[in-house]
């Protein structure tokens, strides 16, 4: 597989009022990632309540995301879970309906204690499906899990054989940049902070996952376009308009609930949530959206 490059985003998944899969909003959520010229879905993953379904669930998920793509969004499957079996359940099933890659979280109940463990973790994982290239998404906030990427990277070199990189979440841009630059850019890092993207190109990003991508991908193209010429002011000026809009999302409750909303006011409502988690109320949306106006994200987050 090449590279992902560029926008890959991290789609939620749409529930109804009953907590139940609403799969028909897919078509319309991919629809909208190819006008926005964003190149690729990890579905099931943080954003997208992975862990909160059952395998079957994302399974269905996968099936949907896969079926609606088309040529020009590339499907990648989180396939991580407490359980071994259940990730490599997820994992072969991915391989079958033909996805584009699969990425994996670290267990977060049992941690692994050493990079070692991790990596042989993920070895298992990855040998479930062999044609397809093995993402480690590397998110400690969520898992808990805090092995540095540069020493999963070492250690699982070698043992995963369809091993294409990780998605790093994660705010040490030390390790960040020497993934990076390990055996001369052998792997592929893609970087999952929004808020920091033009930090991630400076040290040497070209793929990115991110949730906020899903509804103000023009102002991230913007970001990238302005770095590769050289325009950091620009680039600058571009991330501070992001998170103005990022900041709004973390005062209502981050995600995935408030992004949820974001969704609703672009009119492509994905529904509610799964407990523990809760949807916005009416009136916290309501505040929520005049924030956003107010910062001007219906303005830059859709202007090309």
């Amino acid at each position: 597989m090449k590279r992902l490059k560029g926008l890959i985003a991290a789609p939620f998944t749409p529930f109804r009022k009953d907590g139940g899969l609403d799969l028909p909003v897919v078509e319309k959520q991919a629809a909208s990632l190819v006008a926005n010229k964003v190149g690729g879905a990890f579905v099931c993953g943080t954003t997208g309540e992975g862990v909160s379904m059952s395998t079957s669930e994302r399974m269905k998920v996968a099936e949907r995301w896969q079926a609606c793509a088309g040529p020009k969004l590339r499907v990648i499957v989180h396939v991580g879970h407490t359980s071994l079996t259940d990730c490599r359940a997820l994992a072969a099933h991915a391989q079958k309906i033909g996805a584009s890659a699969v990425g994996c979280m670290a267990p977060f109940c049992f941690k692994p204690a050493k990079a070692e463990d991790l990596a042989a973790f993920c070895a298992e994982v990855a040998a479930a499906a062999p044609d397809l290239p093995f993402y480690y998404y590397h998110i400690p906030c969520v898992t808990g899990v805090t092995i540095p990427a540069f020493d999963f990277l070492r250690a699982a070199a070698d043992v995963i054989p369809n091993l294409a990189g990780i998605k790093f979440t994660h705010e040490n841009l030390m390790d960040y940049a020497s993934c990076v630059r390990w055996e001369g850019g052998r792997f592929d890092v893609l970087f999952g902070r929004d808020e920091m993207l033009l930090a991630g190109l400076a040290a040497g990003a070209s793929g990115a996952i991110g949730s906020t991508y899903n509804y103000a991908a023009p102002v991230y193209h913007r970001i990238i376009a302005a770095f590769s010429r050289g325009d950091l002011k620009s680039a600058q000026d571009e991330q501070a308009r992001a998170n103005a809009m990022i900041a709004v999302l973390i005062r209502y409750g981050g995600m995935p609930p408030a992004g949820k909303a974001f969704m609703k006011a672009i009119g492509l409502d994905c529904g509610t949530v799964r407990l523990p988690l809760r949807p916005l109320t009416d009136a916290h949306y309501e505040a929520l959206r005049a924030e956003a106006e107010s910062a001007g994200f219906f303005d830059f987050a859709n202007r090309t």
